[in-house]
């Protein structure tokens, strides 16, 4: 078996987010996957798993597997073609939680065919006020996560979210987003999941499944360039249909062998 650690939505190592990739698992049980998990450290590791059709994809975190994972899935594809196991003409198709995703590669791009995760209003708890302690504009809720607008890029920048307090929180996270100030990106956002062990994610693919809809809403278009202002940071472009088509690039940081 062999595993990867790749930097996701972003063309320079040491940026973006790193996910760890086991290529391939057979038996092993999700015992197995989540000690590997723990031990490689990372807010994401993917297994893949052969099958005739496609690939089984997998995420868990250090402490809890996830149903949907853009950064690992953008790490994962990155591998399948690097690697040769996969033509660069040639897509590939995942098997995963939230049904069948798909990768397609463009150049130093890969766009990953995801789906549709929109958030309706909803009342903030007191733990997304007291955690996060600014004054919101908007506060959602799709099946995953909070969705939290803030008046100004300075007030996400400058975010110091309490974790202990919205590690109460029952859902997956917190994303926190404004417009952005920069006329390179459309939007800009960062994410917290403290409950499942990531204090700061630093890009979330996933959680663009639901800033995309919301900002096309607000926006009036269906492309964007969004950046998430972590302290590494990452860009990622957005097509929002029936579907959110969502590109990044990636870097391979290191790969070896797994010696269990």
């Amino acid at each position: 078996m062999r595993i990867f650690q790749v930097d996701s939505f972003t063309d320079q190592v040491f940026r973006g987010n790193p996910a760890a990739v086991c290529m391939f698992v057979g038996n092993e049980s999700d015992q197995w996957m989540h000690d590997m998990a723990g031990e490689m450290n990372l807010s994401e590791t993917a297994f893949l798993k052969e099958r005739e059709d496609g690939y089984e994809l997998r995420w868990f975190t250090p402490s809890d597997e996830v149903d949907l994972c853009g950064h690992a899935t953008l790490a994962a594809a990155h591998v399948l073609w690097e690697s040769g196991e996969v033509a660069a003409a040639q897509d590939v198709r995942f098997f995963t939680r939230s049904g069948i995703l798909r990768a397609t590669k463009t150049g130093n791009w890969i766009e990953l065919d995801f789906p549709l995760e929109e958030a309706e209003p909803t009342s903030p708890p007191p733990e997304l006020i007291d955690g996060l302690g600014v004054p919101f504009t908007y506060v959602g809720l799709n099946r995953m996560d909070y969705i939290v607008e803030v008046e100004s890029e300075a007030i996400l920048r400058d975010l110091k979210p309490r974790r202990e307090v919205l590690a109460k929180l029952t859902n997956r996270g917190v994303m926190v987003t404004c417009k952005s100030e920069n006329d390179a990106y459309d939007f800009v956002s960062r994410f917290f999941a403290p409950s499942i062990g990531i204090d700061e994610d630093p890009v979330t693919g996933s959680a663009h499944c639901c800033l995309g809809p919301y900002w096309k809403k607000k926006m009036g278009k269906d492309e964007f360039t969004a950046y998430q202002a972590s302290q590494r940071g990452g860009v990622l472009k957005l097509r929002v249909g029936d579907r959110v088509y969502i590109r990044g690039q990636a870097k391979t940081v290191f790969q070896g062998n797994v010696c269990l």
